[in-house]
C-alpha cells in the first residue's frame, strides 16, 4: 500500500534523451479532453477491495474501469482467505470488469515444508483466475529469520517460489521499499501527506530508524532479484518506489527489459517533478510509454460508506485523468500548487490506461 509506511545513498541519474529539433517542431498529436474521459476504455491495476460490497465495482463500470484488486499480507487488511474469498465472488460477479492478484504468507518461512505450500496455493490460485502475484515490502522491512535477522527478496529461500510464478505465467507484482520520503527529516519531504502521516506515524518513518535498511539498500537487493530471475515479469508496485526521480526510473526500466511499473499512490510525486520541468515528465511517459501501468492504490475497506467512496474514487480517477491525459490545470493540495496536465497523445493514453495491462495480466 502506499499510504502504511514502515530505508540511503541517492541512486545515480541517467538523464532521459532529449528530443532533437525535428522533434520538438513536429505538430503536436491530438490529446483526450475530460470529456472523453467515460468514452475511453480504462484499467486501474492496482486497487484493494475489501469489502463483499460492490461499490469500487459499481464506479468502475459508471467510468469504464477495470479493476486488479491485490492481495495483500498486510495486518490492517482483512485475513487472507476473507481477501480471496472477496476476490473470487467479485470477479464471479463482473469477470468482464474485476480481475485479482494473489499472494502468500511468510509464516513457516524457513520450514521444511513452506515451499511446497505456497507454490501448492499458487497453484490453486491461477487455477481460480488470479493474473499475479503479490510480494509486498515486509519482505525487507519486516521479517526475520530464526537467527532474527531480515529476509530479504533475494533470501535463496525465495528463489524457487519466484520461479515458479515464472513458470505460472503470471506477472510478480513487487512492492519494495518505501517512498524516498519516508528516508527524508519532515521538512524535506515533497508532499503534505508523506509529511502528515510520518509526523503521526514515527515509528514508520525510515529517518528516525537508522538501523533499518536504507532505501539504497532495498533498491539494491530488489535489483539483485530481478536480474537474477530474467525471465520473470516484474512489475514493480508504486514505480518501483523509485517515484522521486523519473531518471532515475528511466534507467531502471533501460536495466530490466522485462520489467513494468504501475503508477498507483505516486502520482504527486510525478507532478512534484512536473511543475519542476513539464518536458522531461511528459517525455519521460512517451519514451516508456509501454512500461507503464495506470494504478491508484484504491481501497474499499470493510465498513466503508459506499455512496461516499464511490465518490471519492471517481474524485480520483477524475483528477489523474485531468493531469494525464489533457492539458488542463488543477490545484493538487497536497503539493499546495496548481499543476498543468501532460496533454499525453492519445496513442499512449491508451497503452497507459488500458493496453499495457490488457498485455501484462492476459485480460
Amino acid at each position: 500500500m502506499g499510504v502504511v509506511i514502515l530505508t540511503a545513498c541517492t541512486p545515480e541519474k541517467t538523464p532521459l534523451e532529449q528530443p532533437d529539433a525535428t522533434t520538438a517542431a513536429a505538430p503536436a498529436e491530438p490529446s483526450y479532453a475530460m470529456a472523453d474521459f467515460a468514452k475511453v476504455r480504462k484499467f486501474d491495476a492496482h486497487v484493494h477491495a475489501n469489502d463483499r460490497d460492490t461499490a469500487l465495482l459499481q464506479q468502475a463500470r459508471a467510468d469504464n474501469f477495470g479493476l486488479l484488486s491485490i492481495n495483500v499480507d498486510y495486518p490492517d487488511f482483512p485475513s487472507l482467505q476473507d481477501q480471496h474469498a472477496i476476490a473470487l465472488a467479485q470477479a464471479q460477479q463482473d469477470p468482464g470488469h474485476f480481475y485479482w492478484a494473489t499472494t502468500f504468507s511468510m509464516k513457516g518461512y524457513g520450514s521444511e515444508g513452506w515451499p511446497g505450500q505456497v507454490t501448492a496455493a499458487l497453484d490453486r490460485d491461477v487455477a481460480d483466475g488470479a493474473r499475479a502475484v503479490k510480494v509486498w515490502k515486509n519482505i525487507g522491512m519486516v521479517e526475520k529469520d530464526a537467527q532474527g535477522r531480515a529476509i530479504m527478496l533475494d533470501d535463496p529461500g525465495l528463489s524457487a517460489v519466484a520461479e515458479h510464478v515464472r513458470a505460472l505465467g503470471v506477472p510478480l507484482i513487487a512492492h519494495q521499499g518505501e517512498p524516498y520520503n519516508c528516508w527524508l527529516p519532515l521538512d524535506k519531504m515533497t508532499t503534505n501527506n508523506d509529511r502528515e502521516y510520518f509526523a503521526k506515524h514515527p515509528q514508520y518513518h525510515m529517518y528516525l530508524h537508522p538501523e533499518q535498511p536504507s532505501h539504497a539498500q532495498l533498491m539494491a537487493v530488489r535489483d539483485r532479484f530481478v536480474a537474477a530471475h530474467p525471465q520473470l515479469r516484474v512489475v514493480g508496485a508504486h514505480m518501483a518506489s523509485l517515484e522521486y526521480d523519473v531518471d532515475v526510473l528511466a534507467a531502471f526500466l533501460d536495466r530490466f527489459p522485462q520489467a513494468t511499473v504501475d503508477l498507483a499512490a505516486r502520482m504527486s510525486q510525478v507532478q512534484y517533478q512536473s511543475n519542476a520541468d513539464r518536458r522531461k515528465v511528459r517525455d519521460f511517459f512517451i519514451r516508456y510509454q509501454d512500461r507503464l501501468l495506470y494504478g491508484t492504490d484504491l481501497t474499499q475497506s470493510p465498513g466503508a460508506d459506499p455512496a461516499q467512496f464511490k465518490a471519492e474514487t471517481h474524485a480520483v480517477w477524475q483528477s489523474d485523468w485531468r493531469y494525464l491525459a489533457t492539458g488542463e490545470s488543477q490545484r493538487i493540495e497536497v503539493l499546495e500548487a496548481d499543476v498543468a496536465g501532460l496533454s499525453l497523445p492519445r496513442e499512449v493514453i491508451d497503452k497507459v490506461y488500458y493496453g499495457n495491462a490488457a498485455r501484462e495480466f492476459k485480460l
